[in-house]
């Protein structure tokens, strides 16, 4: 579920407690978490909803002046849905992208190379182009979009990269692991 930063601010400070969205099927499930850019929510509840039921009181938890505003921005496919979120904390990845206790990193990185290396082709792609678009990125590799950004989330989930407005950039641990990776 992809968020404004202006509505997620306002829910990092407690003002937006809603998010209506229209799916073919909910990309977040109730009880699950969100890292963004301001850091993790939480999913407290994902409920279908008619929007013409939509009150005026929850268009204000979401951020909207108005309900009619709100369902006017519902229109579309897919059906309408109702997330109860709330800030819960920093990314836990935040911390990770700092430490530097390497131990178990590079057995990882083995695992997911297991079905053809791609880990240090995709860190020194990255190194070398901070900030580019994953399509360019992926094209550099000859990769798809699609998979070429599924492996970049594998790497963030190890705290290696880190997503920038447009592009990616290695982290503190992220620079460290190219470096073990190319002394070996």
């Amino acid at each position: 579920m992809l968020l404004k930063v202006a509505q997620l601010e306002a829910v990092r400070r407690g003002e937006v407690s809603l998010v209506f969205r229209r799916w073919k099927r909910p990309s977040v499930k109730t009880g699950g978490t969100l890292n963004t850019a301001v850091g993790q929510l939480a999913i407290d509840e994902v409920a279908e909803v008619d929007p013409a039921g939509i009150t005026d009181a929850e268009a204000l938890a979401a951020g909207a002046a108005s309900a009619d505003g709100l369902r006017a921005s519902l229109a579309g496919e897919g059906t309408a849905y109702r997330v109860r979120v709330r800030y819960v904390g920093a990314d836990p990845r935040d911390a990770l992208r700092r430490d530097l206790d390497l131990t178990g990193v590079l057995e990882r990185l083995g695992r997911l190379d297991a079905r053809g290396a791609w880990t240090a082709r995709v860190l020194e792609l990255i190194a070398r182009h901070p900030g580019r678009r994953a399509g360019d990125l992926a094209g550099m590799l000859g990769m798809e979009t699609a998979p070429f950004k599924l492996n970049v989330r594998k790497l963030k989930a190890l705290g290696l990269t880190e997503s920038l407005e447009v592009g990616y950039r290695l982290s503190p641990r992220g620079e460290a692991v190219r470096k073990a990776m190319m002394s070996r």
